[in-house]
């Protein structure tokens, strides 16, 4: 490569960098009130890279429309599977609709209407070994849903009188015990077997993670995604501002940062680990999706596949299936909350909204 073209390249490069920043903090700053630049797709490696070894390339990935959501202005974020009944559920931040996606349907149905038990947004969804549907509300916490009747089971809320709060994803342990971020304060709640069957309560913060947080700007999230290993040893969240990933120890509550080689977690949003250690990860404002190797005991991770590709349109959260990788395509930018003085209902003109199926992934 000539000098002329290298230099045009990392001029470029910064561009695109400064650009998914700008969008990240926007995103933020947005949410937290309540309310990207396409790339060229990046080739896919056919087989998994060591811990420390680089992303190269090889194969593609196939990017296709998995199911359609009704609605002019849904905003979708998260989603979840049902493994039993192999149903999947997405939920709009924009007004908290849950929608169901039936096997084999071109298009996902109303399950939860707007406003359902006065839910705002539906941010994370995750189904239990029992098929029930948990659904965080960013500003209030979280409800838990029958699957066969949508009537609500439980429910759970953040202390009144915290101000700063945004309720955003969680994760369920093999005991059964759920784990949810908050955005803004930079905790992780827990809601008990035992709390379940309560039926309501105040989210009880678990872990604290704020000390071993980096310095971020003003306003901005910390904690976003969340996972947990099959056995139940430990909970892995980003840092969405920092790129940082950590792992919460649930046998000593002891908190580290995860080792990262390869690459970072800037504007990750969703994660899910696989048994096999695979953790897969959604970047919103840059339109990607990466893939990582995590080790044994969790403390290190090495990034081995990537994808950016504009058709992704702002990609939230992911739920892997048999055979393929759900991405939900949040068009953020498109009149949302990642679109700048826009807001919701603003002047973006988004698509029909959908859900991806990323093959090869």
């Amino acid at each position: 490569m000539t000098q002329k073209k290298q230099k045009s390249t990392q001029k470029t490069t910064k561009k695109a960098t400064k650009r998914a920043g700008a969008l990240a903090l926007t995103l933020t700053a947005a949410l937290a009130l309540g309310a990207a630049a396409p790339a060229p797709a990046l080739a896919l490696t056919p087989t998994p890279a060591p811990i420390g070894a680089q992303a190269p390339s090889g194969s593609d990935a196939r990017i296709s429309t998995a199911f359609a959501l009704p609605g002019a202005k849904v905003y979708p974020e998260g989603i979840a599977a049902d493994p039993r009944t192999h149903a999947v559920y997405v939920g709009s931040y924009a007004d908290g609709t849950v929608y169901r996606a039936r096997p084999g349907r071109s298009e996902a149905e109303v399950f939860l209407p707007a406003g359902t038990d006065g839910r705002r947004t539906a941010n994370g969804l995750r189904v239990d070994a029992r098929g029930r549907l948990w659904v965080t509300d960013s500003t209030t916490g979280v409800a838990v849903y029958d699957t066969a009747t949508g009537s609500r089971l439980a429910h759970f809320e953040v202390a009144a009188g915290t101000s700063a709060r945004f309720v955003n994803d969680l994760t369920l342990t093999p005991d059964g015990t759920a784990y949810l971020t908050d955005s803004s304060r930079g905790v992780i709640y827990r809601v008990t077997p035992r709390q379940l069957a309560a039926g309501s309560g105040v989210l009880t913060e678990a872990y604290d993670l704020t000390p071993a947080l980096r310095p971020r700007p003003a306003g901005s999230f910390s904690l976003n995604g969340i996972t947990s290993d099959r056995a139940g040893r430990y909970l892995l969240t980003v840092d969405m501002t920092a790129g940082d990933l950590y792992r919460v120890d649930l046998r000593t509550g002891a908190v580290r940062r995860v080792a990262l080689t390869g690459g970072d977690l800037k504007a990750a949003d969703g994660l899910d680990l696989a048994p096999d250690g695979t953790l897969r990860v959604a970047h919103n404002a840059t339109n990607t999706l990466t893939r990582w190797h995590v080790g044994a005991d969790g403390t290190r991770a090495g990034l081995t596949r990537t994808i950016t590709d504009p058709s992704l349109q702002i990609p939230t959260t992911l739920a892997r299936v048999p055979g393929r990788t759900l991405v939900v395509r949040s068009q953020f930018d498109k009149g949302g909350p990642m679109d700048p003085g826009a807001g919701m209902g603003g002047s973006g003109t988004p698509t029909t909204f959908t859900v991806a199926s990323v093959r090869g992934f």
